[in-house]
Order: structure tokens, then C-alpha cells, then sequence
């Protein structure tokens, strides 16, 4: 799916997004309506903005198209994860082992070294050449948290199409944005109306009486 150029403005971080990166990495592929698609990890110069607004890379990393496509490939992944999760079913196997994968590429203890003048001390490697190998551990770490910390119950997608952010559902919320929710109060309203207009006389007496408990709330 390629980017497409549009109008519509990058949404607000959805629900859980900014308690959870391994959220606001998946939710970096926006689907929008019309078909149009918005992907803030593009090109080199949109993933490194990310990753430089995230601290997870300095200003001046450079990075180039593969370091690019190495972001957008643990990404699918990771969403590959976060699908399987909310749906009840097995993880995908190539998509665990590039999780996995991402978790063991850099040191994870803080490694002793030797100063000449203070003596022994202890720091986690992090030279330049391993930018892209400590975001990727840093985001697959920040994935398996949430997979298997209690908010991972909290987890869902967004119910309105074509959105497909995730997001952690607060109450009866699925709903990534206001945005989203708004269109898909429209929607349900419009299915109804459209639906009213083929009915008998006998099945129309009273609109609420067709809607669900749910329904009439969110449409209230």
C-alpha cells in the first residue's frame, strides 16, 4: 500500500498511544476514508522524524531507505501481533520471531568498561552505527510489554472503518478519535434510515424501539 498524498490531517494519538510506543509505532500506518493512506514512516526523512521526536534517535542519524524499510517491516509485524492478540488467535510465527529477533540485535545489560582515570563503570553500549538496532529492541521490548502486562486486555481496534489504529478501550469506547466515532455514529444512523425506507408500515412505529440498548446510547 503506498502513501498517498492528502488533505486530511494526521489524528491525535489514540487511546494508550502515549502510554505505550509499541502503540504509536503500529498506529504510524493510517488508513482514511476515500482509500487514501498516510504513512509517517514513508520515507527516511518521515522515519527519522519520528524516531528524533520520540528519543529514540538524534537529529542527525541520517538514516537512509533500508533503515527505513527495517521500521516499516517490524511494524507490520508488531500490528500482525496486536491483530492476533485481539482477536483471540495464534500469533503468526514469522511475525514473533522478527519481534524476537528485534529484542536480542543489541546488548540488553549495561556493560562494564574501564575509564583510566575513575576506574570500572558500567553503560549500555549505544555507538551511531546501532541507531536503527535500539529503536527496533526498544519498540519490540515496548510490544511484549504490552502483550503481556494487564492492559493487554484493554487492547483493541478501532471500530470505524477503514481505520485500522489500535487503541486501549476505555469503558465502551472503540474508537481511536472523536473523529472516528463521529463517522461511525453517521454510518450507523444512515444504515438505519436506509433500512427504515424499505420496511412495512407495521415495522416503523417507533425508531428507537428498532435500535439496540448500545445503539440508542451511542447515537444519544
Amino acid at each position: 500500500m503506498k502513501e498517498t498524498v492528502t488533505a486530511e490531517p494526521v489524528p491525535p494519538p489514540a487511546p494508550g498511544a502515549e502510554q505505550y510506543l509499541a502503540l504509536d509505532f503500529a498506529n504510524t500506518a493510517i488508513a482514511l476514508p476515500g482509500g487514501q493512506f498516510l504513512d509517517l514512516l514513508g520515507t527516511p526523512a518521515a522515519a527519522q522524524q519520528w524516531l528524533v521526536e520520540r528519543g529514540l534517535a538524534p537529529a542527525d542519524a541520517g538514516l537512509r531507505e533500508m533503515c527505513a524499510a527495517q521500521l516499516r517491516s517490524l511494524r507490520e509485524n508488531i500490528r500482525a501481533l496486536l491483530a492476533s492478540r485481539v482477536a483471540g488467535l495464534p500469533a503468526l510465527p514469522a511475525a514473533l520471531a522478527a519481534v524476537n529477533d528485534a529484542l536480542t540485535r543489541v546488548p540488553t545489560a549495561a556493560l562494564l568498561h574501564w575509564d583510566e582515570k575513575n576506574g570500572p563503570y558500567r553503560a549500555a553500549p549505544h555507538p551511531t552505527t546501532q541507531i536503527v538496532d535500539h529503536a527496533l529492541a526498544t519498540l519490540a521490548a515496548n510490544t511484549a510489554d504490552l502483550l503481556t502486562g494487564p492492559d493487554a486486555e484493554r487492547l483493541t481496534a478501532c471500530g470505524s472503518p477503514p481505520c485500522s489504529r489500535y487503541l486501549l478501550k476505555h469503558g465502551r469506547r472503540h474508537w481511536c478519535s472523536t473523529r472516528c466515532g463521529d463517522r461511525a455514529r453517521a454510518a450507523r444512523a444512515y444504515a438505519r434510515r436506509t433500512g427504515r425506507e424499505t420496511e412495512s408500515p407495521r415495522d416503523t412505529e417507533s425508531p428507537r424501539d428498532m435500535e439496540s440498548p448500545r445503539d440508542a446510547a451511542a447515537a444519544g
